[in-house]
């Protein structure tokens, strides 16, 4: 598949194909402008927007995406560095995917290395026996940098009182246990909880 390798992003051909497509259903010329939204390991976000030819920032990185102009604010262009840009479509969604490898996202590695194992025996060990008493638990995600990315599942999704229970508890066992870590992380959509483990007056 023929792709642009110009700038700090490359484009499959389906990808440019679509953006074309965009360009030629606006009417107008535009440019393509491509952003970091959010560079957050947790929920990484990117904007694919067409813009004015004029709109070209003094800052911005501009290269040939042939067929049109390219855009990259300054912020962006070390973390797209290397970017591969594809268009997918499923039967739920369509839209631009990012392959970056300066930012993957928290559990798209697999889980390894002497410290993720420590991670993971000490919540087998230590948290989930604990948890489980309220119909929870604890599913590590990720080591990442010293810090310990989890999923809480069962009666502790969508609990009122998960950050306590993932600050005063998980979080307290693990430094305990593991010095060298240095923090902790939920990962958890506490809003899809159906169950969560609560007391209250009767």
């Amino acid at each position: 598949m023929a792709e642009t390798t110009k700038g700090p992003v490359s484009f499959s051909e389906l990808a440019r194909d679509t953006i074309l497509n965009f360009i030629d259903m606006q009417g107008d010329a535009a440019a393509v402008r491509i952003s970091v939204a959010s560079a957050s390991p947790l929920d990484p976000r990117y904007e694919v927007t067409l813009v004015d030819p004029k709109d070209k920032g003094a800052e911005d990185f501009v290269f040939d995406g042939k067929g049109f102009e390219v855009f990259v604010d300054s912020k962006s262009l070390d973390v797209l560095d290397g970017t591969r840009i594809d268009w997918v479509e499923t039967v739920t969604e369509s839209g631009f995917k990012f392959e970056n490898p300066n930012l993957s996202p928290i559990g798209s590695r697999p889980l390894e290395g002497d410290l993720a194992e420590k991670v993971q025996q000490v919540i087998d060990e230590y948290v989930n026996p604990g948890v489980a008493q309220h119909g929870g638990n604890v599913t590590l995600v990720e080591v990442r940098d010293n810090v310990v990315y989890v999923q809480m599942g069962g009666g502790c999704q969508g609990c009122g009182l998960a950050s306590v229970t993932l600050h005063q508890g998980i979080e307290k066992i693990l430094k305990e246990k593991i010095p060298e870590i240095e923090g902790i992380e939920d990962v958890t959509n506490h809003a899809a909880g159906s169950n969560p483990y609560t007391t209250g007056a009767k």
